[in-house]
């Protein structure tokens, strides 16, 4: 069967492929369709009795997705917190393998009227789903100088935070930050050096666009809602972008591999559960020649593990709350 082709370029594409390990009549998931690269290559190895469940919760994602028009093929408009109730919804009570590219798509970048680039001007909006939530001018016209502050340091890293935060409180007293020209000549004021080749902004709308769509947040509560579901032998494979992302899945499938419960609960080593995952390899990181074709591959990090058939054990599937990453 012929799918529609797509421009965009989808990050690891070939080693995502063979991450998980396909079963041509398994039941799989892409958890962020964007504009359908890992999807197509996903159902152009499956077979006819094979299914693909894909989610996205930005509109546009979903609207492209129409142009697949295969049966074993859906899609619903749904954030990573709701998977399982997606799976829910379609009867897939377990799926072989779920693949979840993390982070903004090129698409969203590439839209100034999203507002994720300081590149062209945009509104200042960085929802990946404007239906719901604030948008980050909204934010920024109502939260502290503290809390713009603290936003910025934890998830941009920005060195600079405390200077950037006053620079947009002092700013904003002026007149509405609402354009994405007007941030970044807030921030290339407020920050004095930078790493070179890396614009003074970047850190700062990593951070907001981070807490607007609340990415580590659902990654965090997707992680073991997709461990819930895959069958013994299935994988689970994630495309990180930035430390923060990285850091938090590298923990989660690190814990669900090597067991370590909390010492005040009182279990022998020999009563401790066996594992629930095991990890597939080292990271994956694109080769110098895809890096060369998408510039913005250059960071993607891929982590793969295996579902195992032990239980899972519920005080392992809760050591990973949503604020892990803070750690």
């Amino acid at each position: 069967m012929s799918l529609p082709a797509t421009d965009h370029r989808a990050v690891l594409l070939e080693e995502c492929m063979a991450a998980l390990a396909m079963r041509p009549e398994g039941t799989y998931v892409d958890a962020t369709f964007g504009r359908g690269g890992h999807s197509r290559a996903i159902l152009a190895r499956l077979g006819p009795r094979g299914r693909l469940i894909a989610l996205d919760r930005d509109p546009e994602a979903v609207r492209a997705a129409g142009a697949i028009a295969d049966p074993r093929f859906s899609i619903a408009k749904a954030a990573f917190s709701e998977l399982a109730h997606v799976l829910a919804a379609q009867g897939a009570r377990e799926v072989h393998g779920l693949l979840a590219d993390l982070g903004a798509s090129s698409p969203q970048f590439d839209d100034p009227a999203r507002g994720f680039s300081f590149r062209v001007d945009g509104p200042l909006d960085m929802r990946m789903d404007p239906t719901r939530n604030v948008s980050a001018a909204d934010w920024l016209a109502a939260a502290s100088e503290q809390q713009i502050r603290e936003a910025i340091e934890r998830y941009g890293e920005e060195r600079f935070a405390k200077q950037i935060a006053a620079a947009i409180v002092a700013a904003r007293a002026r007149q509405p930050i609402v354009r994405t020209q007007q941030l970044a000549d807030l921030v290339g004021a407020a920050v004095r050096t930078r790493e070179g080749g890396q614009n003074p902004a970047t850190r700062t709308f990593q951070a907001l666009r981070i807490l607007v769509n609340r990415e580590l947040e659902e990654v965090s509560l997707m992680l073991p809602q997709a461990v819930a579901h895959l069958a013994a032998g299935g994988r689970l494979a994630v495309v990180s972008f930035h430390s923060l992302e990285d850091r938090l899945v590298k923990r989660f499938l690190r814990a669900l591999a090597r067991p370590e419960l909390p010492p005040e609960l009182p279990i022998r080593a020999r009563e401790m559960p066996p594992a629930a995952l095991r990890i597939v390899g080292r990271a994956v990181r694109p080769t110098g020649r895809e890096v060369a074709a998408n510039p913005r591959s250059r960071s993607a990090v891929l982590r793969v593990a295996e579902r195992t058939g032990a239980p899972l054990d519920p005080r392992l599937m809760t050591r990973i709350e949503p604020d892990a990453w803070r750690s």
